[in-house]
């Protein structure tokens, strides 16, 4: 055996590579159109949904912070009254100053009911939304 022998031995052949671009399913992706620009396109159609989203998200936090405040108020406005002062402006005196055109106060005997419109960037939301709280202090 002549080592030119022994080296045709172990050669294996090498299967052809094919060429992906030349598939008939790439020539149809050619013919129908390039997709550079696809990404940003659905992006666009995205943002829609995006500001919905976060608009919803923020009326919900803006609801939850106005029933804090409203408890908060109806508490104050309770103890006040417990203590022989004016239930209204306590109240009042315990929710910031943007908020206090938004609520309303009823001072009952031993209740106190707060009722408010939390803020909102739709104008027709903000009327029909509406929380309340009520605390009152029973003497022992």
């Amino acid at each position: 055996m002549t080592p030119q022998s022994s080296a045709r031995r172990h050669v294996r052949a090498i299967p052809a590579r094919r060429d992906v671009r030349a598939s008939p399913a790439r020539r149809h992706v050619r013919a129908l159109g390039s997709e550079r620009g696809q990404s940003s396109v659905e992006l666009l159609g995205a943002v829609p949904a995006l500001l919905v989203l976060g608009l919803i998200a923020f009326q919900l936090l803006a609801l939850g912070y106005a029933a804090v405040l409203a408890g908060n108020a109806a508490e104050a406005g309770a103890l006040a009254a417990a203590g022989g002062a004016d239930a209204e402006e306590a109240a009042k005196a315990a929710v910031p100053g943007w908020q206090r055109a938004r609520m309303k106060v009823d001072v009952e005997t031993e209740q106190v009911r707060v009722r408010m419109h939390p803020p909102s960037p739709l104008d027709r939301l903000e009327d029909v939304l509406e929380v309340a709280a009520s605390a009152a202090v029973v003497e022992p």
